[in-house]
Order: structure tokens, then C-alpha cells, then sequence
């Protein structure tokens, strides 16, 4: 096909008349004879259904041609460089091993040769994808198969009309090896050689341009990124140099203290903070940042890089911080900062406050950066009052997102304090908190309509912030009653509804004191559930309940309950947990938390619905027994699970899990409701549901697992049911973790009872076909030599537990040559779970250590104790945030992706603190009894058995055995040690 007609066929694929996209097929079907490539960036542009493209020789060449073809229609040079881009990333180099090859060698080549250059011809929406393209060219080919990209670059980085589009592909190129260890980043160091003299004569030439267009800008970002990325894990030999240092150090820092044009910044927020010259302040901080994260701590430092790091703290730490001062009197001014920008320099002033040398720096604006700066970001303010009234969920969402976190000036400011009094507290806590003290008093003393409600909230914010400290330091741990009655549970009333949500989360950090008075207790949790069902309150919960049936004219309203709601709801968990070693207090709560929960768990909660289910589940977990009251919210859970709710599946597991194993003879005895059948109904229509994803039922599996640990011998009738469902998904899974937890489930039958599960899977037919199954997946590694399957301790021990009771079957029931097949498998399996048992032993021990050793800044000798503040931590093992990143650098800490892995399962770990009646199973003990009873019971199978073994599994046997006679005497000894601490 020509270059005319695939135009007119891709145009063509673009129409909303279905007969003329047929026609497109049809033709590309014709013209296009090998491969299907499906389009799903059809979507993108409002098409229904995926056009299928097929390949020929030159045609991502021809594709190329149509991207940069400036007279052809921009919508379909679009949909081009978008089936470009997928096609690339799909086709160009397949991680499958078995998937054919599809372009040939000589496209791959004349790709290489012309799109470089065609960077600097697009407009950015179409730059982007041939820029990601690009990417998956380098990664698969850069160095060997493309080693005239690098000449390439340095070449058109002397030409005046090419360097942008140098710069861009070198950016790409230095992010290759970003995260690389010091081995792969080998062809980073001939880069670093051949670009950087280049690179910082570019960008002394832009930096004295006065006026400078936006164009400008984005030439310094690009320069800064790559920058960045070559510096992210090592600096590179050559900036050791002293003089090639300095001369990027100079630029950086005109750049940072030069104000950016007013000219040409744009007036909406979102794109002012993404304009080109905050995006140059912006990543300059985070280079900045980073040096200093670096090279701040001499303790950290190889000894080829401590006369570097020397050389950076006595000629640049400080004048950054001057810098970022600087530009921090924008908050002061009213100017404008970026939120991220305001969060960097908070980073690095946070870092700075255990330096001695540092904080003599700060120390005579220390007042002025705590009241004028950082307390100003921590009250409630315009942008926060927007989104309240405009979004409520958002600003909910954004309240408890991690994410948001990372990048918001707020959080910065409220880790700047929790370090300054943590680390500089003698001279600075007692005037920060007379400074919050004052604003108390001055909101209690103004009338309504001049009461500073703003301030009010930053103030209850701080002493939320500084929880920790104050509840361990005198004088202040004796008056914290006290003031979260006069200043906290009042605003609990207040009209402004921020103040009630403040209130909320301030009762909640503090729901673990002691307090003195229980009339005050009392009042905290009726001042928490009040918040959601109080009349008296102008934006009360009542209101929230109804909001889904409420008009719109009502919905400002009602939003604004929902936040009070969601503050309360977490509130009430905190305190549920605070209490969670006082069992006997959960019975007192519960008929107050109970029409709440009755309420909140119908489609009326669907906003709080998570909040919801974590009451509940403390409620089962600590309560002393689960009351029948408690046992009515089971249908609730299960009729809002069968229609609405399975997005919360994850979150309902919890507490039916609590039922289950906390109330295993209500569950088994009650037939009205019947627990069991609407279980059943409920795991049955989800894991036969065919529109279910793999990740969506999780859940279920586990589930299932519950009942048979836990009602072992009293539900035999649901063997068969359970197992035909687990089968029945297993055979459509295709998730590796689903799958192994589906065969747990089998396995978890056989630990239940071997001879009436092996019995029901020789008559559904499927025994043979699930042992393969099962064995199969044992065997299964990845590229790394790990299992790919039954990754956790868990899963080995359960694994383990249903083979090992296949075991005690007689003769009969597993014939010799299945015998041997699963001894042998537990043998390995049994290993294998030993090994990993050890290695997070010596993990765990590993990280006590490391904690316990490591050592703060060399320039911390002088910083007050914490003793001294009469702050003792209890814990004796706290780390900061600060400090425990720089314990990962130490430790060569990196990101680490597996690539041989597209599936998330290693997000499920052991860190889950799985409970469950196998907990006080040993494994190895079970399984040597196991033998030993064959051995007494048929010593002639046994030593049949013994006699197919050779001698590694006769070792491995050996060594097992051995290994259970020592867990014997550990079970031993900690059940003494137990008692003797009783």
C-alpha cells in the first residue's frame, strides 16, 4: 500500500459511519498480510471498535512519513503516531521469547536513521509519542545495535537549529540509566564524557539572555533533566573536577535566585505552576536537593568522595539555603510559589535542621521561617476553601492520599516542625507552642464574626502535628487534657465545617492518652459520634444520610457533612484502637456505635463505606466475644456485597473473616439467618461471575480458606460445593497469585480432610488433572531462580499441609507411584519454606541491627537529647523520615523492578500478618509425625517408599527430620518463656 492510500485508509478508520470503517478493514486486511496489531488508542478518539492493522515491509517507515507529513489532516497524523507508538512497544522487541519477530531487520534500521530527526518537526502532542517511541528503541538497541545515536546527539548539539531535538533524545537516552547499578552504567560514563562539555557551554550561552522566551526555558529544563538523571545514584567523574563543578554550580544558582519573567506567565493555576520557567526552578531544587541529600553527611561517604563532599558543604550548602530562603519570602509577600517548589525547599530545610552548621545558618531567621512561613502553610486557605465547596470527595481524597503527601507545601511545613522540635526542641518548642497557645486565645476571645477560624485550624493542626512529642514532654503531657476540652472539643459545634473535620483528626491523635477524668473520655467519643448524628449541628450527618436522595439545590450542604462524617468515622477508629488492649470497653461502646453502623453499612454509606468496615472490624476483633447485635450487621455486609458493593470486597474480608474465626460456633449453628448459605451465595455468584477480573476476587479464595481452618470436621457438606466453584475459576485464572490461592483452597480441604476431598475430586473426574496442575506450579521459576508460585510463607506452609495429609492416606487411597511424586514435592517444598523462614529471621534481625547502630549527622553531637526534653521513647527504635532515607542510601537501598514479572503479585508479601488456626501447625513437626505414623502403621509402604529415594532426597529427608526434633525443643521453650512472663 502507498503512502496515499494507507492516508486515505487511516482517515477512513477514523469515520463514525460504520460502513465506511468496514471499508477500512477490509482494506487494510487486504493490503496489510501479516500480523494483526489491534489499535486500542482507537478508544482515545471515540471510535467503538478496535481496527485491526496488519504488518508489511516499510511500514512504520510509511507511518513515519504520515506523522511529519505537515499537508496531511492532523487528526490522522495523530491516530498514526498512536498505532506508531503501540505498535513500537509491542513489536519491536517482545519480551516473550517465544513471539515471532515481526519487523525485519532492514525497517528497524531505516527507523533508526530518520526518526531522530523528525523530533524537532512535530508539534508537542505528536512529539510525545514519537518521544516514546524513541524510548523503547533505546532500551531495546542503545549501545550495540544504534552506536550512531551517541554521534548523533553530539553532533546536532553544535547546531543551532537542532539542538532541542539533541537535547530531547539525550534526555531520554541519560533517563535509560537513571536507576542503574554502577556496572550497567557503564555507556552512561561515555555520554556524561561527550555531552556535558557541550552541554554546559549550551547553557552558558542561555543563561545571560536577557528577556528570555519560553523557548529558552525549556532548552534549561531539558539541560536540568538530564542533568538530574545522570546524577541521580553517582556523580559522574568528571563533575569531581572542581572548576567544571563550580561553573554548573554558578548557573544553577543564577538561575534559582533570578526572579522568572512576569511576562508571559499565565493566569490559570494549573498551567502557571506548569509553566516552563517554575519548571526550571523546579527541577534545579531537586538537583540541588539531591546533591545535598548526598554529600551532607560525611558519615555516608566513600573515601573517593569525602573531599568532594567537603568541598560541596563548605562552598554551596549554605548558599542554597540562602537561595531557598529567598524565595520563601514570597509566602510572606503574598507573591507566588508553586505548591512542589515550596515542598522542595521545605525538604532541604528539613534535612538542614540536625546540621549544625546549617542551623546556625537559619537560627537568627528561625522565627520569622516558623510564624511567617511555615505556619501560614499550615492553616486553611483559599485554594483549600475551593475545593471544599466545589469538590468535598476530592478534598477528602486528597486529605488521606499518600501521593498528594509527597507533594504538598502542608505536609512539608508539618514535617519542618516535627523535625525542629524533635531535634532543636529546647530552644524552639516551648515559643511554638506559646505562638499556638495565643491564637487559642485570641479565637476565644473574638467575637463570631472576626474569630480567626483559619488560624484556628493551623493551630489545631500543629498540636496534631506535634502529638508524639507532647503526649512524652513536660509540662505539656499533664495539660493535654485539658486543652482538648477548652480548645478542641468545642469546635466539635462550630458552624465552620473545616473546624469540625480539624476537630475530628485532633481527637483522633490524641484518642491514646490516659485520661484522668472519664467523664472527659466520655465526652471525646460523644463528641466524635455527635459529629455524625448530632441535630444540633448546622452540616450535620443526618444530612450526609440523606444526600443521595436530597435535591441539588441541597448538595452544598450535604458535602459538607460528608467531610464532618469522614473525620468523625476516622476518628472513632483511632479511639477503637487506642482502646484495643481494653477489651472490656468495646461492649460499652457498641450500642452507641450500632445505629450508626446499622445506617452507614446500607447504599446510604457508600462514601464512608471504608471507614465503615474498619469500625466493624475492630468491633469483632477486640470485643471479648461478638454479640448477637453485632452478628446483625452480617446480612447488611452480604446483601450490599451481592449488589453494590464489590469494589469493597477487600475491605469486607476483614471483618467476615472476624466473624468466622471469632465466632465459628454462631456461624456454624445459626440457621436463621443462615450464615453459611448466604456466604456461599455470595462467593458463588462473584467467582462465576465471567465479567470478574482475576484481581477482583481475591478476596473470595481467602475466604474460603476462613471456614475450612476454622470449622474444621462441622462442614463436610461444603467440600464439594467449594471445590467444583474453585475449580471451575482456576481452569479461567489467569493471575499466577489467584491461581495459587485457588489451589490452596485445595489444599486447605485436604488439611480438613484428605479422604473425603481426594474422595469428591476422583468423582468430579479432575483428581489427576489437579495434581498436575499443582505439581506443575511448584516447579515453576522465574528467569531469578525463584518460585512463581506460592511465593509466601503462607502459601508454602498451607501447600505443605494439604500434601503432608495426603500422605497419611493408606495404601488404597495413593497408589505408590503418587506417593512418591508428592513426598518428593513436599520434601522440596518443606526446604523451600524452611530457607525462606531463615532469610526473614535474618532480615528482620539484619534491619534491628542497622537501626539500632545507625548514627545521625557527625555535626549532631551538640543537639539537645531527647532525654533532655524529657521526651523517652518508648520504642527506643524510632527513626525519622529523615534519617531512615539516608539509612536506604547507606544500605545502596534502589528502586527495584522485576522485569520478568507482569503481574503484581509480589505486592502480597507476609508483611499481610496473616492469623489463622494453622498458626500453631509446624510444618516439619506435622510432617515427620506424618511418616513416622506410615513407618508404625505400614512399615512396608514405608520402606518401599524410602527405597525410590535417592540420595538427595534421602538427605533432604534426613535434614528435615532433624530439623522438626529442634522446632520441637523452640516450641518448648517458648511456651515456657511465655508462661514464665504471664
Amino acid at each position: 500500500m502507498d503512502l496515499q492510500s494507507l492516508a486515505v485508509v487511516l482517515r477512513a478508520a477514523l469515520s463514525h459511519v460504520p460502513e465506511e470503517r468496514k471499508a477500512a478493514e477490509a482494506s487494510l486486511t487486504q493490503f496489510l498480510a501479516l500480523v494483526a496489531d489491534v489499535i486500542v488508542s482507537i478508544i482515545a478518539i471515540h471510535v467503538n471498535a478496535s481496527e485491526l492493522f496488519q504488518y508489511t515491509p516499510q511500514h512504520l517507515v510509511r507511518l513515519l512519513q504520515i506523522i511529519v507529513d505537515g499537508n496531511c489532516d492532523m487528526a490522522v497524523r495523530q491516530f498514526a503516531s498512536i498505532h506508531f507508538k503501540n505498535f513500537v512497544a509491542k513489536n519491536w522487541s517482545p519480551t516473550d521469547p517465544e513471539e515471532k519477530h515481526i519487523i525485519p531487520e532492514s525497517d528497524k534500521s531505516m527507523v533508526r536513521e530518520n526518526i531522530l530527526g523528525f523530533v524537532t518537526q512535530l508539534p508537542p502532542l505528536l512529539r510525545a509519542q514519537l518521544g516514546e517511541s524513541i524510548k523503547t528503541l533505546i532500551l531495546a538497541d542503545y549501545p550495540e545495535q544504534w552506536p550512531s545515536l551517541l554521534p548523533w546527539v553530539t553532533h546536532n548539539l553544535e547546531s543551532q537549529d537542532q539542538i532541542f531535538g539533541a537535547l530531547y533524545v539525550l534526555r531520554i537516552l541519560a533517563r535509560k540509566y537513571e536507576f542503574k547499578s554502577e556496572d550497567e552504567r557503564i555507556p552512561l560514563y561515555q555520554i556524561v564524557e561527550e555531552c556535558f562539555p557541550r552541554l554546559l557551554n549550551i547553557l552558558r550561552n542561555l543563561v545571560p539572555i536577557s528577556n528570555p522566551p519560553i523557548e529558552v526555558a525549556d532548552l534549561i529544563k531539558l539541560i536540568c533533566k538530564i542533568f538530574w538523571s545522570s546524577i541521580y545514584l553517582e556523580i559522574p567523574k568528571q563533575l569531581f573536577d572542581p572548576n567544571v563543578f563550580n561553573t554548573w554550580m554558578i548557573l544553577f544558582l543564577n538561575l534559582l535566585e533570578r526572579p522568572v519573567p512576569v511576562e508571559g506567565q499565565p493566569l490559570d493555576p494549573d498551567a502557571r505552576k506548569s509553566w516552563g520557567w517554575w519548571k526550571v526552578k523546579k527541577w534545579i531544587i531537586h538537583i540541588l536537593n539531591r546533591l545535598y541529600t548526598r554529600f551532607a553527611d560525611m558519615k555516608l561517604q566513600r573515601p573517593e568522595s569525602k573531599a568532594f563532599a567537603q568541598m560541596f558543604q563548605k562552598n554551596y550548602a549554605g548558599k542554597i539555603l540562602g537561595c531557598h530562603l529567598q524565595l520563601l519570602n514570597a509566602i510572606r509577600t503574598g507573591g507566588y510559589l508553586p505548591d512542589r517548589v515550596i515542598n522542595l525547599i521545605l525538604q532541604y530545610l528539613t534535612n538542614s535542621v540536625t546540621k549544625n552548621s546549617m542551623y546556625q545558618l537559619m537560627q537568627p531567621q528561625i522565627d520569622i521561617i516558623l510564624f511567617e512561613i511555615i505556619f501560614p502553610l499550615m492553616c486553611f486557605n483559599d485554594s483549600d476553601q475551593m475545593l471544599w465547596d466545589e469538590d468535598p470527595h476530592e478534598y477528602v481524597r486528597k486529605g488521606y492520599d499518600i501521593i498528594e503527601d509527597l507533594y504538598s507545601p502542608r505536609t512539608a511545613a508539618m514535617d519542618f516542625v516535627s523535625e525542629l522540635v524533635r531535634k532543636r526542641g529546647k530552644s524552639n518548642l516551648q515559643k511554638f507552642i506559646h505562638f499556638i497557645v495565643e491564637i487559642f486565645m485570641r479565637y476565644n476571645e473574638a467575637s463570631i464574626e472576626v474569630k480567626p477560624y483559619r488560624q484556628k485550624d493551623g493551630a489545631l493542626l500543629a498540636i496534631g502535628t506535634l502529638c508524639d512529642r507532647l503526649k512524652q514532654t513536660e509540662p505539656y503531657k499533664a495539660e493535654l487534657e485539658r486543652m482538648l476540652v477548652q480548645h478542641v472539643f468545642p469546635e466539635f459545634s462550630s458552624h465552620v465545617g473545616h473546624l469540625r473535620a480539624k476537630a475530628a483528626w485532633v481527637a483522633g491523635q490524641y484518642a491514646h492518652i490516659n485520661f484522668s477524668d472519664q467523664n472527659n473520655f466520655r465526652k471525646a467519643m460523644h463528641c466524635v459520634i455527635s459529629g455524625l448524628r448530632d441535630p444540633e449541628l448546622p452540616v450535620r450527618a443526618a444530612a450526609f444520610w440523606r444526600c443521595m436522595a436530597s435535591s441539588e439545590a441541597d448538595e452544598e450542604v450535604e458535602d459538607t457533612g460528608a467531610l464532618a462524617a469522614v473525620g468523625c468515622l476516622r476518628a472513632i477508629s483511632t479511639i477503637l484502637e487506642s482502646i484495643s488492649s481494653l477489651p472490656h470497653l468495646f461492649p460499652q461502646i457498641e450500642p452507641t456505635l450500632l445505629p450508626i453502623l446499622r445506617r452507614m453499612l446500607t447504599s446510604d454509606g457508600q462514601d464512608v463505606y471504608e471507614e465503615v468496615l474498619e469500625i466493624v472490624s475492630y468491633m469483632t476483633f477486640y470485643s471479648p466475644t461478638i454479640s448477637l447485635e453485632m452478628w446483625g450487621l452480617w446480612p447488611l455486609m452480604m446483601e450490599a456485597l451481592n449488589d453494590w458493593a464489590i469494589d469493597f470486597f477487600e475491605n469486607i474480608l476483614v471483618p467476615l473473616d472476624n466473624y468466622i474465626s471469632r465466632g465459628t460456633d454462631q456461624y456454624i449453628a445459626c440457621k436463621d439467618p443462615d450464615y453459611q448459605q448466604s456466604l456461599w451465595r455470595a462467593l458463588s455468584s462473584i467467582m462465576t461471575d465471567q465479567n470478574m477480573e482475576d484481581s477482583d476476587i481475591i478476596p473470595a479464595p481467602k475466604l474460603i480458606e476462613v471456614v475450612f481452618q476454622n470449622c474444621k470436621g462441622q462442614v463436610d457438606h461444603w467440600i464439594e460445593p467449594y471445590l467444583r466453584l474453585t475449580i471451575d475459576r482456576l481452569r479461567r485464572a489467569v493471575k499466577p497469585y489467584l491461581k495459587s490461592l485457588l489451589v490452596q483452597v485445595i489444599a486447605n480441604t485436604l488439611y480438613y480432610n484428605p479422604s473425603l476431598t481426594l474422595g469428591t475430586l476422583h468423582k468430579l473426574g479432575v483428581a489427576t488433572e489437579i495434581f498436575n496442575l499443582w505439581f506443575g506450579m511448584l516447579q515453576q521459576v522465574k528467569k531469578s531462580g525463584i518460585r512463581a508460585n506460592f511465593k509466601r510463607e503462607h502459601d508454602k506452609k498451607v501447600c505443605c499441609l494439604g500434601l503432608t495429609s495426603l500422605i497419611s492416606l493408606p495404601a488404597n487411597h495413593i497408589p505408590p507411584e503418587a506417593l512418591e511424586r508428592i513426598f518428593k514435592a513436599t520434601l522440596e517444598l518443606l526446604v523451600s519454606y524452611k530457607d525462606q523462614v531463615a532469610e526473614s529471621k535474618r532480615e528482620n534481625e539484619a534491619a534491628a541491627e542497622d537501626l539500632d547502630g545507625f548514627d545521625g549527622d557527625e555535626e549532631d553531637e551538640d543537639i539537645e537529647s531527647d532525654k533532655e526534653m524529657g521526651y523517652d521513647d518508648e520504642d527506643g527504635d524510632e527513626v525519622s523520615s529523615v534519617n531512615l532515607q539516608k539509612l536506604r542510601e547507606a544500605r545502596g537501598f534502589q528502586p527495584h523492578y522485576d522485569d520478568d514479572d507482569d503481574d503484581s503479585d509480589d505486592d502480597f508479601s507476609d508483611d499481610e500478618e496473616l492469623q489463622s488456626p494453622i498458626d500453631e501447625v509446624d510444618p516439619f513437626i506435622f510432617f515427620v509425625d506424618t511418616i513416622q505414623g506410615m513407618q508404625a502403621s505400614d512399615p512396608a509402604r514405608f520402606q518401599s517408599l524410602m527405597q525410590t529415594l535417592d540420595f538427595r532426597y534421602q538427605a533432604l529427608a534426613n535434614g528435615l527430620a532433624q530439623h522438626a526434633e529442634e522446632r520441637k525443643v523452640e516450641i518448648e521453650k517458648e511456651k515456657l518463656e511465655k508462661a514464665n512472663a504471664q
